[in-house]
């Protein structure tokens, strides 16, 4: 079996990839107009899901007096003439259509759906993004993806001639096929610009807003350290807040029945995997009282 034609365009596709990765690289869009960064925009430039982002905005429109957030829970304010961007507008009409008439609602009932987020949300940020100059697309036209997985044809074909059905036409016809899924699937792409990198790096500008839960039934506010546990230990309850202090993450769970919630140190692949509305049983370690395992998690928004 003969593989010097299939490595000789598969080669060759790969020289193109590269190449079209240089060629768009170049087309950096600069600096744009040096203002502030709006918090959800640095947030998804730092690669936050898309509830955060949608709760980072709520609180944003607080700030600005379209909407009033007392605790967990939040009310509209009369309408002012200032423009917003347009992801501001959808949080907006959505929080409205969602309220459906009601004086106030819980912050965690106004979340849409991780899918309506993805689909209709997350694409405004980024052009708001795109229009500061803090990130650009990855192809300068949707062309150019589709042409980069068209040309997969090529060396699947070469492969799969030379070899029939073998290992090496199975693992072509793989590749292909993940590789123009991937192509088709990103789009133009987004990436971020050296301005965009900065503020991603810089970390969230002033203090943290508190994203907290009461619907378990925590009312008080208090939050206690868990006690030093002789060994392993399942603990089960809802996630009513969670914070990160120095470079350490944590979060306070309540049993649904006490007056006080308990905090636990999370290690940090772990943090970014909960929210607060959260119900989850989790494995914690002896003496350090710090989560290390998500044993089960359920969502209910």
């Amino acid at each position: 079996m003969d593989l010097v034609w299939p490595v000789a365009a598969w080669a060759l596709w790969a020289a193109v990839l590269v190449t079209a990765f240089k060629v768009s690289s170049r087309h950096d869009p600069g600096q744009g107009a040096d203002v502030p960064v709006p918090a959800p925009v640095g947030d998804l430039l730092r690669g936050m899901r898309a509830q955060e982002v949608f709760h980072t905005a709520l609180f944003e429109l607080a700030g600005r007096g379209r909407v009033a957030i007392d605790g967990d829970h939040l009310s509209l304010r009369p309408p002012l003439e200032e423009p917003l961007p347009a992801y501001e507008r959808w949080v907006l009409e959505r929080v409205r259509t969602r309220m459906a008439g009601a004086s106030e609602a819980a912050v965690i009932d106004l979340m849409p759906t991780a899918a309506e987020l993805d689909r209709a949300f997350v694409p405004l940020v980024r052009r708001h993004a795109i229009e500061l100059g803090l990130a650009r697309r990855r192809w300068p036209s949707l062309l150019v993806p589709v042409l980069l997985a068209a040309a997969l044809v090529v060396p699947w074909y070469v492969t799969v001639a030379a070899a029939g059905v073998s290992w090496p036409g199975i693992i072509a016809t793989a590749v292909s096929f993940v590789a123009g899924i991937g192509l088709l699937m990103g789009g133009r792409g987004f990436v971020p610009t050296a301005r965009g990198r900065e503020a991603a790096a810089a970390g969230p500008a002033g203090t943290e807003q508190e994203w907290i839960f009461t619907g378990s039934g925590w009312h008080s506010g208090e939050i206690e350290p868990a006690r030093p546990l002789p060994q392993r230990q399942e603990v089960t309850g809802y996630v009513v807040k969670r914070w990160a202090d120095a470079g350490r993450h944590y979060l306070a769970l309540h049993d649904g029945s006490s007056p006080k919630a308990t905090a636990f140190e999370i290690e940090q692949g772990l943090y970014q995997d909960v929210l607060p509305g959260d119900s989850v049983r989790v494995l914690v370690r002896p003496r350090s009282g710090t989560v290390v395992r998500v044993l089960a998690h359920d969502r209910h928004w």
